[in-house]
Protein backbone atom coordinates (compact mmCIF):
# COMPACT_ATOMS: atom_id res chain seq x y z
CA UNK A 1 0.00 0.00 0.00
CA UNK A 2 1.38 3.42 -1.00
CA UNK A 3 2.37 5.69 1.89
CA UNK A 4 2.01 9.49 1.78
CA UNK A 5 5.13 11.48 0.95
CA UNK A 6 6.64 13.33 3.90
CA UNK A 7 9.59 15.68 4.36
CA UNK A 8 11.81 12.63 4.87
CA UNK A 9 15.26 13.47 3.54
CA UNK A 10 16.54 13.18 0.92
CA UNK A 11 19.82 14.53 2.32
CA UNK A 12 19.33 13.27 5.87
CA UNK A 13 16.51 10.69 5.88
CA UNK A 14 15.65 10.79 9.56
CA UNK A 15 12.06 10.46 10.80
CA UNK A 16 11.64 13.58 12.92
CA UNK A 17 7.90 12.99 13.21
CA UNK A 18 8.44 9.50 14.62
CA UNK A 19 11.13 10.72 17.03
CA UNK A 20 8.72 13.40 18.27
CA UNK A 21 5.79 11.04 18.60
CA UNK A 22 7.58 8.17 20.35
CA UNK A 23 6.22 7.41 23.86
CA UNK A 24 9.75 7.24 25.28
CA UNK A 25 10.31 10.93 24.53
CA UNK A 26 13.32 12.63 22.96
CA UNK A 27 15.79 11.74 25.69
CA UNK A 28 16.93 12.38 29.26
CA UNK A 29 19.55 14.49 31.01
CA UNK A 30 21.60 13.82 34.14
CA UNK A 31 19.72 15.24 37.12
CA UNK A 32 22.63 17.55 37.98
CA UNK A 33 21.70 19.61 34.91
CA UNK A 34 18.02 19.94 35.73
CA UNK A 35 17.12 23.62 35.89
CA UNK A 36 20.28 24.64 34.03
CA UNK A 37 19.95 27.66 31.77
CA UNK A 38 20.24 27.46 28.00
CA UNK A 39 20.15 30.62 25.87
CA UNK A 40 17.89 30.65 22.82
CA UNK A 41 18.72 33.42 20.33
CA UNK A 42 15.50 34.16 18.45
CA UNK A 43 11.88 33.30 19.22
CA UNK A 44 10.74 32.16 15.80
CA UNK A 45 9.50 28.64 15.15
CA UNK A 46 13.00 27.16 15.44
CA UNK A 47 13.75 28.86 18.75
CA UNK A 48 10.35 28.09 20.24
CA UNK A 49 10.59 24.42 19.19
CA UNK A 50 14.07 24.03 20.66
CA UNK A 51 13.10 25.82 23.86
CA UNK A 52 9.92 23.82 24.35
CA UNK A 53 11.61 20.44 23.97
CA UNK A 54 14.57 21.45 26.17
CA UNK A 55 12.11 22.64 28.84
CA UNK A 56 10.40 19.25 28.71
CA UNK A 57 13.81 17.66 29.44
CA UNK A 58 14.23 19.80 32.55
CA UNK A 59 16.33 22.71 31.26
CA UNK A 60 15.49 26.41 31.56
CA UNK A 61 15.53 28.07 28.13
CA UNK A 62 16.10 31.85 28.26
CA UNK A 63 15.04 33.68 25.11
CA UNK A 64 16.57 36.71 23.40
CA UNK A 65 14.28 38.33 20.83
CA UNK A 66 14.43 41.94 19.54
CA UNK A 67 11.16 41.68 17.62
CA UNK A 68 8.09 39.57 18.23
CA UNK A 69 7.49 35.92 19.03
CA UNK A 70 6.98 34.00 15.82
CA UNK A 71 9.78 35.24 13.57
CA UNK A 72 8.67 34.80 9.97
CA UNK A 73 5.42 33.27 11.12
CA UNK A 74 4.08 36.80 11.35
CA UNK A 75 0.31 37.27 11.30
CA UNK A 76 -0.82 40.88 11.51
CA UNK A 77 -4.46 41.58 12.30
CA UNK A 78 -6.31 44.15 10.24
CA UNK A 79 -7.80 47.22 11.86
CA UNK A 80 -10.64 46.27 14.17
CA UNK A 81 -10.02 42.53 13.79
CA UNK A 82 -8.42 39.81 15.88
CA UNK A 83 -8.57 36.72 13.67
CA UNK A 84 -8.65 38.30 10.20
CA UNK A 85 -4.96 38.62 9.43
CA UNK A 86 -2.36 39.29 6.79
CA UNK A 87 0.20 36.48 6.71
CA UNK A 88 3.38 38.45 6.13
CA UNK A 89 5.67 35.45 6.34
CA UNK A 90 4.80 31.76 6.11
CA UNK A 91 1.21 31.38 4.98
CA UNK A 92 0.90 27.93 3.37
CA UNK A 93 2.01 24.75 5.04
CA UNK A 94 2.30 21.46 3.13
CA UNK A 95 0.84 18.41 4.82
CA UNK A 96 4.15 16.61 4.25
CA UNK A 97 5.60 18.83 7.02
CA UNK A 98 4.85 16.24 9.69
CA UNK A 99 7.14 17.62 12.41
CA UNK A 100 5.56 21.08 12.14
CA UNK A 101 2.05 19.61 12.23
CA UNK A 102 3.01 17.78 15.44
CA UNK A 103 2.86 21.19 17.12
CA UNK A 104 -0.18 22.40 15.15
CA UNK A 105 -2.07 19.33 16.35
CA UNK A 106 -0.78 19.68 19.91
CA UNK A 107 -2.46 23.09 20.03
CA UNK A 108 -5.66 21.87 18.34
CA UNK A 109 -5.49 24.56 15.67
CA UNK A 110 -7.76 24.42 12.64
CA UNK A 111 -6.35 24.30 9.14
CA UNK A 112 -7.94 24.55 5.73
CA UNK A 113 -6.67 24.19 2.16
CA UNK A 114 -4.72 27.16 0.82
CA UNK A 115 -6.13 28.68 -2.41
CA UNK A 116 -3.16 27.94 -4.65
CA UNK A 117 -3.61 28.22 -8.43
CA UNK A 118 -5.76 25.56 -10.09
CA UNK A 119 -6.86 24.06 -6.77
CA UNK A 120 -10.38 23.47 -5.55
CA UNK A 121 -9.74 25.90 -2.69
CA UNK A 122 -8.99 28.68 -5.17
CA UNK A 123 -12.23 28.05 -7.05
CA UNK A 124 -10.85 29.61 -10.19
CA UNK A 125 -7.52 30.85 -11.52
CA UNK A 126 -6.71 33.55 -14.06
CA UNK A 127 -3.40 33.46 -15.87
CA UNK A 128 -2.46 36.59 -17.79
CA UNK A 129 0.80 36.82 -19.72
CA UNK A 130 1.68 39.40 -22.38
CA UNK A 131 -1.85 40.74 -22.16
CA UNK A 132 -3.51 37.39 -22.93
CA UNK A 133 -5.95 36.33 -20.22
CA UNK A 134 -7.12 32.77 -19.52
CA UNK A 135 -9.77 31.75 -16.97
CA UNK A 136 -9.50 28.21 -15.58
CA UNK A 137 -10.86 26.00 -12.85
CA UNK A 138 -8.61 23.07 -13.80
CA UNK A 139 -5.50 22.66 -15.94
CA UNK A 140 -7.68 21.26 -18.74
CA UNK A 141 -9.37 24.67 -19.08
CA UNK A 142 -6.09 26.29 -20.17
CA UNK A 143 -4.67 26.35 -23.72
CA UNK A 144 -2.56 23.41 -24.85
CA UNK A 145 0.65 25.35 -24.27
CA UNK A 146 0.17 25.17 -20.49
CA UNK A 147 -0.35 21.43 -20.51
CA UNK A 148 2.80 21.08 -22.65
CA UNK A 149 4.78 23.09 -20.10
CA UNK A 150 3.50 20.99 -17.19
CA UNK A 151 4.23 17.73 -18.98
CA UNK A 152 7.69 18.94 -20.02
CA UNK A 153 8.66 19.66 -16.41
CA UNK A 154 7.39 16.26 -15.31
CA UNK A 155 9.47 14.67 -18.05
CA UNK A 156 12.53 16.74 -17.11
CA UNK A 157 12.27 15.55 -13.52
CA UNK A 158 12.14 11.93 -14.64
CA UNK A 159 15.04 12.40 -17.04
CA UNK A 160 17.31 14.36 -14.73
CA UNK A 161 16.42 13.09 -11.28
CA UNK A 162 14.70 9.67 -11.48
CA UNK A 163 11.85 11.52 -9.85
CA UNK A 164 9.24 8.76 -9.52
CA UNK A 165 11.73 6.24 -8.12
CA UNK A 166 13.06 8.73 -5.60
CA UNK A 167 9.61 9.87 -4.48
CA UNK A 168 8.57 6.25 -3.99
CA UNK A 169 11.65 5.65 -1.85
CA UNK A 170 10.89 8.74 0.25
CA UNK A 171 7.28 7.65 0.66
CA UNK A 172 8.43 4.19 1.80
CA UNK A 173 11.17 5.74 3.99
CA UNK A 174 13.60 3.38 2.26
CA UNK A 175 16.89 4.91 3.40
CA UNK A 176 19.19 2.75 1.28
CA UNK A 177 17.19 3.40 -1.87
CA UNK A 178 17.04 7.14 -1.19
CA UNK A 179 20.79 7.38 -0.80
CA UNK A 180 21.43 5.18 -3.84
CA UNK A 181 19.51 7.64 -6.04
CA UNK A 182 20.04 10.97 -4.26
CA UNK A 183 23.77 10.96 -3.52
CA UNK A 184 24.80 10.84 -7.20
CA UNK A 185 22.32 13.67 -7.90
CA UNK A 186 24.10 15.84 -5.34
CA UNK A 187 27.37 15.42 -7.18
CA UNK A 188 25.73 15.93 -10.57
CA UNK A 189 23.64 19.02 -9.79
CA UNK A 190 25.30 20.93 -6.94
CA UNK A 191 27.00 23.35 -9.32
CA UNK A 192 24.17 23.70 -11.82
CA UNK A 193 21.17 26.02 -11.69
CA UNK A 194 17.47 25.35 -11.86
CA UNK A 195 17.38 27.12 -15.22
CA UNK A 196 20.17 24.86 -16.50
CA UNK A 197 18.13 21.82 -15.44
CA UNK A 198 15.11 23.07 -17.38
CA UNK A 199 16.80 24.21 -20.60
CA UNK A 200 19.14 21.22 -20.83
CA UNK A 201 16.32 18.70 -20.52
CA UNK A 202 15.27 16.87 -23.64
CA UNK A 203 11.62 17.71 -22.98
CA UNK A 204 12.12 21.49 -22.91
CA UNK A 205 14.59 21.47 -25.80
CA UNK A 206 11.72 20.28 -27.99
CA UNK A 207 9.66 23.31 -27.01
CA UNK A 208 9.94 27.02 -27.67
CA UNK A 209 11.51 29.75 -25.59
CA UNK A 210 7.98 30.93 -24.85
CA UNK A 211 7.26 27.61 -23.12
CA UNK A 212 10.21 28.23 -20.78
CA UNK A 213 9.05 31.79 -20.31
CA UNK A 214 5.59 30.61 -19.30
CA UNK A 215 7.10 28.08 -16.89
CA UNK A 216 9.09 30.86 -15.26
CA UNK A 217 6.22 33.33 -15.12
CA UNK A 218 3.46 30.95 -14.08
CA UNK A 219 4.81 27.52 -13.19
CA UNK A 220 2.39 25.16 -11.48
CA UNK A 221 1.50 24.31 -7.90
CA UNK A 222 2.34 27.49 -6.00
CA UNK A 223 3.03 29.78 -8.96
CA UNK A 224 5.93 31.01 -11.09
CA UNK A 225 9.45 29.68 -10.78
CA UNK A 226 11.66 32.29 -12.43
CA UNK A 227 12.80 33.89 -9.17
CA UNK A 228 14.40 30.52 -8.35
CA UNK A 229 16.05 30.04 -11.75
CA UNK A 230 19.54 31.10 -10.45
CA UNK A 231 19.32 28.73 -7.45
CA UNK A 232 20.97 25.35 -7.16
CA UNK A 233 18.78 22.68 -8.72
CA UNK A 234 19.22 20.58 -5.59
CA UNK A 235 17.14 23.09 -3.66
CA UNK A 236 14.26 22.81 -6.14
CA UNK A 237 14.45 19.02 -6.24
CA UNK A 238 14.09 18.82 -2.47
CA UNK A 239 10.92 20.90 -2.60
CA UNK A 240 9.39 18.83 -5.39
CA UNK A 241 10.42 15.47 -3.95
CA UNK A 242 8.98 16.06 -0.49
CA UNK A 243 5.82 17.76 -1.82
CA UNK A 244 6.51 21.02 -0.04
CA UNK A 245 4.89 22.74 -3.03
CA UNK A 246 1.76 20.58 -2.89
CA UNK A 247 -1.33 19.99 -0.68
CA UNK A 248 -0.75 23.16 1.29
CA UNK A 249 -2.95 24.44 4.10
CA UNK A 250 -3.29 27.67 6.04
CA UNK A 251 -3.71 28.05 9.80
CA UNK A 252 -7.15 29.51 10.48
CA UNK A 253 -6.74 32.72 12.46
CA UNK A 254 -3.03 33.09 11.76
CA UNK A 255 0.15 31.04 11.54
CA UNK A 256 1.75 32.86 14.46
CA UNK A 257 -0.67 30.99 16.73
CA UNK A 258 1.74 28.05 16.50
CA UNK A 259 4.89 29.61 18.01
CA UNK A 260 2.87 31.84 20.33
CA UNK A 261 0.78 28.87 21.41
CA UNK A 262 3.84 26.73 22.15
CA UNK A 263 5.34 29.66 24.08
CA UNK A 264 2.37 29.53 26.44
CA UNK A 265 1.75 25.76 26.35
CA UNK A 266 2.24 23.73 29.52
CA UNK A 267 3.49 20.23 28.61
CA UNK A 268 2.20 17.18 30.42
CA UNK A 269 4.69 15.80 32.93
CA UNK A 270 7.80 17.88 32.21
CA UNK A 271 10.99 16.72 33.88
CA UNK A 272 12.00 18.79 36.94
CA UNK A 273 9.45 21.57 36.46
CA UNK A 274 6.06 21.69 38.25
CA UNK A 275 2.80 21.15 36.40
CA UNK A 276 1.79 24.28 34.53
CA UNK A 277 5.32 25.44 33.68
CA UNK A 278 5.61 27.15 30.30
CA UNK A 279 8.30 28.91 28.32
CA UNK A 280 6.47 32.11 29.12
CA UNK A 281 6.58 31.49 32.88
CA UNK A 282 10.27 30.51 32.82
CA UNK A 283 11.03 33.80 31.03
CA UNK A 284 9.06 36.06 33.33
CA UNK A 285 6.36 36.64 30.75
CA UNK A 286 8.49 37.91 27.86
CA UNK A 287 11.82 37.28 26.13
CA UNK A 288 14.81 39.43 26.88
CA UNK A 289 15.71 42.03 24.31
CA UNK A 290 17.94 40.99 21.43
CA UNK A 291 21.40 39.53 21.93
CA UNK A 292 24.28 41.95 21.39
CA UNK A 293 27.22 39.65 22.14
CA UNK A 294 27.96 35.91 22.43
CA UNK A 295 31.30 34.87 23.91
CA UNK A 296 33.15 32.63 26.36
CA UNK A 297 34.28 34.19 29.62
CA UNK A 298 37.62 33.55 31.32
CA UNK A 299 36.21 30.40 32.96
CA UNK A 300 35.22 29.01 29.57
CA UNK A 301 31.47 29.47 30.07
CA UNK A 302 29.28 30.55 27.20
CA UNK A 303 27.80 33.99 27.84
CA UNK A 304 25.22 36.23 26.19
CA UNK A 305 24.98 39.98 26.63
CA UNK A 306 21.67 41.60 25.72
CA UNK A 307 21.22 45.02 24.13
CA UNK A 308 20.89 46.66 27.56
CA UNK A 309 24.32 45.37 28.57
CA UNK A 310 23.20 42.59 30.92
CA UNK A 311 25.29 39.40 30.69
CA UNK A 312 24.40 35.86 31.79
CA UNK A 313 26.31 32.58 31.56
CA UNK A 314 24.74 29.45 30.08
CA UNK A 315 25.34 25.72 29.79
CA UNK A 316 24.62 25.93 26.05
CA UNK A 317 23.46 28.42 23.42
CA UNK A 318 21.08 27.76 20.51
CA UNK A 319 21.31 30.39 17.76
CA UNK A 320 18.26 30.49 15.47
CA UNK A 321 18.56 33.96 13.92
CA UNK A 322 19.49 34.40 10.27
CA UNK A 323 23.21 33.91 9.80
CA UNK A 324 24.03 37.42 8.57
CA UNK A 325 22.96 38.82 11.95
CA UNK A 326 25.96 37.09 13.52
CA UNK A 327 28.23 39.49 11.62
CA UNK A 328 26.01 42.57 11.43
CA UNK A 329 23.95 42.74 14.63
CA UNK A 330 25.52 40.38 17.18
CA UNK A 331 29.17 40.44 18.20
CA UNK A 332 30.05 36.74 18.13
CA UNK A 333 33.45 35.68 19.40
CA UNK A 334 35.25 34.52 16.30
CA UNK A 335 36.71 31.27 17.62
CA UNK A 336 33.28 29.91 18.64
CA UNK A 337 33.02 28.74 15.02
CA UNK A 338 35.66 27.37 12.68
CA UNK A 339 36.86 29.52 9.76
CA UNK A 340 35.13 27.14 7.34
CA UNK A 341 31.83 27.48 9.19
CA UNK A 342 32.18 31.27 9.23
CA UNK A 343 32.67 31.11 5.46
CA UNK A 344 29.42 29.15 5.14
CA UNK A 345 27.49 31.52 7.40
CA UNK A 346 28.77 34.56 5.55
CA UNK A 347 28.10 33.09 2.08
CA UNK A 348 24.43 32.47 2.84
CA UNK A 349 22.45 34.25 0.15
CA UNK A 350 19.03 35.58 1.12
CA UNK A 351 16.13 36.10 -1.26
CA UNK A 352 13.98 39.23 -1.22
CA UNK A 353 10.22 39.05 -0.81
CA UNK A 354 7.35 41.55 -0.73
CA UNK A 355 3.65 41.16 0.10
CA UNK A 356 0.83 43.69 0.24
CA UNK A 357 -2.60 42.92 1.70
CA UNK A 358 -5.97 44.65 1.91
CA UNK A 359 -9.16 43.69 3.73
CA UNK A 360 -12.46 43.79 1.84
CA UNK A 361 -16.03 44.17 3.04
CA UNK A 362 -16.77 40.64 1.85
CA UNK A 363 -15.27 38.00 -0.50
CA UNK A 364 -16.81 39.77 -3.50
CA UNK A 365 -14.71 37.73 -5.93
CA UNK A 366 -17.14 34.86 -5.42
CA UNK A 367 -19.80 36.87 -7.31
CA UNK A 368 -20.54 35.51 -10.79
CA UNK A 369 -20.55 37.43 -14.04
CA UNK A 370 -22.97 37.04 -16.95
CA UNK A 371 -21.02 33.98 -18.18
CA UNK A 372 -21.24 32.29 -14.78
CA UNK A 373 -17.57 32.86 -13.96
CA UNK A 374 -16.22 34.26 -10.69
CA UNK A 375 -15.61 37.98 -11.17
CA UNK A 376 -12.04 37.64 -9.78
CA UNK A 377 -9.73 34.68 -9.39
CA UNK A 378 -6.43 33.65 -7.90
CA UNK A 379 -4.22 35.48 -10.41
CA UNK A 380 -0.80 34.76 -11.89
CA UNK A 381 0.59 37.40 -14.21
CA UNK A 382 3.75 38.92 -15.63
CA UNK A 383 2.66 42.30 -14.26
CA UNK A 384 4.32 43.60 -11.10
CA UNK A 385 1.72 41.92 -8.84
CA UNK A 386 2.92 38.49 -10.03
CA UNK A 387 0.70 36.50 -7.63
CA UNK A 388 -2.64 37.65 -6.19
CA UNK A 389 -4.36 35.41 -3.63
CA UNK A 390 -7.98 35.71 -2.51
CA UNK A 391 -8.67 34.48 1.01
CA UNK A 392 -12.26 33.78 2.00
CA UNK A 393 -12.52 34.00 5.81
CA UNK A 394 -15.92 32.30 5.99
CA UNK A 395 -19.57 33.34 6.20
CA UNK A 396 -20.21 36.81 7.58
CA UNK A 397 -16.53 37.78 7.68
CA UNK A 398 -14.52 40.27 5.63
CA UNK A 399 -12.36 39.01 2.80
CA UNK A 400 -8.58 39.28 2.54
CA UNK A 401 -6.68 39.95 -0.68
CA UNK A 402 -2.97 39.41 -0.98
CA UNK A 403 -2.76 41.94 -3.80
CA UNK A 404 0.82 41.14 -4.67
CA UNK A 405 3.30 38.47 -3.65
CA UNK A 406 6.62 38.92 -5.41
CA UNK A 407 10.25 37.89 -5.15
CA UNK A 408 13.76 39.12 -5.89
CA UNK A 409 13.84 41.92 -8.51
CA UNK A 410 10.03 42.14 -8.51
CA UNK A 411 10.12 42.60 -4.73
CA UNK A 412 12.87 45.22 -5.02
CA UNK A 413 10.57 47.34 -7.20
CA UNK A 414 8.37 47.74 -4.11
CA UNK A 415 11.15 48.25 -1.57
CA UNK A 416 11.32 52.09 -1.49
CA UNK A 417 7.58 52.63 -1.84
CA UNK A 418 5.11 53.47 0.96
CA UNK A 419 2.20 51.09 1.48
CA UNK A 420 -0.36 53.38 -0.19
CA UNK A 421 1.71 53.50 -3.38
CA UNK A 422 2.19 49.73 -3.33
CA UNK A 423 -1.58 49.27 -3.11
CA UNK A 424 -2.19 51.79 -5.88
CA UNK A 425 0.27 50.12 -8.25
CA UNK A 426 -1.16 46.67 -7.51
CA UNK A 427 -4.73 47.84 -8.09
CA UNK A 428 -3.75 49.54 -11.35
CA UNK A 429 -2.23 46.28 -12.57
CA UNK A 430 -5.25 44.20 -11.52
CA UNK A 431 -7.65 46.66 -13.17
CA UNK A 432 -5.96 45.89 -16.48
CA UNK A 433 -6.78 42.21 -15.95
CA UNK A 434 -10.28 42.78 -14.52
CA UNK A 435 -11.47 46.01 -16.20
CA UNK A 436 -15.10 45.54 -15.13
CA UNK A 437 -14.44 44.91 -11.42
CA UNK A 438 -14.44 47.81 -8.95
CA UNK A 439 -11.97 46.40 -6.42
CA UNK A 440 -11.41 49.74 -4.70
CA UNK A 441 -15.02 50.05 -3.54
CA UNK A 442 -14.68 46.87 -1.48
CA UNK A 443 -11.50 47.80 0.44
CA UNK A 444 -11.94 48.60 4.13
CA UNK A 445 -9.44 49.33 6.89
CA UNK A 446 -5.75 50.01 6.38
CA UNK A 447 -3.51 48.00 4.04
CA UNK A 448 -0.61 45.94 5.38
CA UNK A 449 2.71 45.32 3.66
CA UNK A 450 6.16 43.87 4.24
CA UNK A 451 9.57 43.82 2.56
CA UNK A 452 11.62 41.30 4.47
CA UNK A 453 14.96 42.61 3.26
CA UNK A 454 14.15 45.96 4.95
CA UNK A 455 13.63 44.35 8.36
CA UNK A 456 16.85 44.74 10.39
CA UNK A 457 16.08 41.52 12.27
CA UNK A 458 15.96 39.47 9.07
CA UNK A 459 17.69 41.24 6.13
CA UNK A 460 15.83 38.98 3.70
CA UNK A 461 13.07 36.43 3.37
CA UNK A 462 15.07 33.21 3.46
CA UNK A 463 18.11 31.48 2.04
CA UNK A 464 18.29 30.68 -1.65
CA UNK A 465 21.33 28.46 -2.16
CA UNK A 466 23.38 29.17 -5.26
CA UNK A 467 25.26 26.54 -7.29
CA UNK A 468 28.25 25.31 -5.33
CA UNK A 469 26.67 25.99 -1.94
CA UNK A 470 26.09 22.36 -0.96
CA UNK A 471 29.33 22.21 1.03
CA UNK A 472 28.36 25.37 2.92
CA UNK A 473 24.95 23.92 3.71
CA UNK A 474 26.56 20.69 4.88
CA UNK A 475 28.83 22.58 7.29
CA UNK A 476 25.91 24.48 8.83
CA UNK A 477 23.49 21.56 8.99
CA UNK A 478 26.01 19.11 10.49
CA UNK A 479 27.18 21.55 13.16
CA UNK A 480 24.97 19.98 15.85
CA UNK A 481 27.13 16.82 15.83
CA UNK A 482 30.07 18.16 17.82
CA UNK A 483 32.16 15.13 18.73
CA UNK A 484 35.67 15.81 17.51
CA UNK A 485 35.27 19.58 17.51
CA UNK A 486 37.66 21.72 19.60
CA UNK A 487 36.34 22.47 23.07
CA UNK A 488 36.04 26.16 22.22
CA UNK A 489 33.49 25.35 19.49
CA UNK A 490 31.27 23.08 21.58
CA UNK A 491 28.03 23.99 23.27
CA UNK A 492 26.79 26.54 20.74
CA UNK A 493 24.30 25.17 18.18
CA UNK A 494 22.75 26.51 14.98
CA UNK A 495 19.10 26.08 14.01
CA UNK A 496 16.59 27.68 11.67
CA UNK A 497 15.31 27.09 8.18
CA UNK A 498 18.37 28.76 6.63
CA UNK A 499 20.55 26.09 8.27
CA UNK A 500 18.29 23.37 6.85
CA UNK A 501 18.21 21.76 3.43
CA UNK A 502 14.78 23.32 2.79
CA UNK A 503 15.05 27.08 3.41
CA UNK A 504 11.81 29.00 3.38
CA UNK A 505 9.80 26.06 4.72
CA UNK A 506 8.92 25.88 8.39
CA UNK A 507 9.66 22.15 8.48
CA UNK A 508 13.32 23.06 8.06
CA UNK A 509 13.10 25.33 11.10
CA UNK A 510 11.51 22.60 13.19
CA UNK A 511 13.87 19.80 12.12
CA UNK A 512 17.05 21.83 12.72
CA UNK A 513 15.66 22.90 16.10
CA UNK A 514 15.26 19.23 16.96
CA UNK A 515 18.84 18.63 15.82
CA UNK A 516 19.93 21.34 18.26
CA UNK A 517 17.89 19.73 21.04
CA UNK A 518 19.78 16.47 20.49
CA UNK A 519 23.04 18.43 20.39
CA UNK A 520 22.39 20.19 23.71
CA UNK A 521 21.32 16.92 25.31
CA UNK A 522 24.48 15.18 24.08
CA UNK A 523 26.67 18.10 25.16
CA UNK A 524 25.30 17.86 28.71
CA UNK A 525 25.81 14.11 28.94
CA UNK A 526 22.23 13.08 28.19
CA UNK A 527 21.06 10.21 26.04
CA UNK A 528 18.15 8.96 24.00
CA UNK A 529 16.31 5.72 24.65
CA UNK A 530 17.59 2.75 22.64
CA UNK A 531 14.16 2.32 21.04
CA UNK A 532 14.00 5.98 19.95
CA UNK A 533 17.39 7.13 18.66
CA UNK A 534 17.78 10.79 17.78
CA UNK A 535 19.31 12.50 14.74
CA UNK A 536 22.83 12.53 16.16
CA UNK A 537 22.63 8.85 17.05
CA UNK A 538 21.87 8.07 13.41
CA UNK A 539 24.31 10.53 11.86
CA UNK A 540 27.03 8.07 10.87
CA UNK A 541 24.44 5.92 9.10
CA UNK A 542 22.14 8.56 7.61
CA UNK A 543 24.32 11.67 7.33
CA UNK A 544 24.36 13.64 4.08
CA UNK A 545 26.90 12.74 1.42
CA UNK A 546 30.10 14.75 1.66
CA UNK A 547 31.68 16.40 -1.34
CA UNK A 548 35.43 16.90 -1.33
CA UNK A 549 36.77 20.34 -0.52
Amino acid sequence: MSQPVTAFGPDFPFSYDRWLGHPQGLGTLPSRHHGAKVAIIGAGMAGITAGYELMRMGLRPIFYEPGRIGGRLRSQAFTGQTDVVAELGGMRFPKSSRAFYHYVNKLGLKVKPFPNPLTKAAGSTVIEIEGRRHYAETLDDLPELYREVAEAYDAALEEGARFSDLKAAISARDVDRIKEIWNPLVKAWDERTFYDFVVSSEAFQKLSFHHREVFGQVGFGTGGWDSDFPNSMLEILRVNLTELDDDQHLIAGGADQVPQGIWAHAPVGPVHWPHGTTLKSLNGGAPRTGAARIFRDKRGQLCVTDKWGHTDAYEAVVVTCQSWLMTTAIEVQENLFSPKLWMALDRTRYMQSSKTFVMTDRPFWRDRDAEGREVMSMTLTDRLTRGTYLLDQGPGKPGVMCLTYSWMTDALKMLPLPVEQRVSLALSALEQIYPGVDIRSHIIGDPITVSWEADPNFLGAFKGALPGHYRYNHRMYSHFVQSGKPQMERGIFLAGDDVSWTPGWVEGAVSTALNAVWGVMDHLGGRTERTNPGPGDCWSELGPVELGE
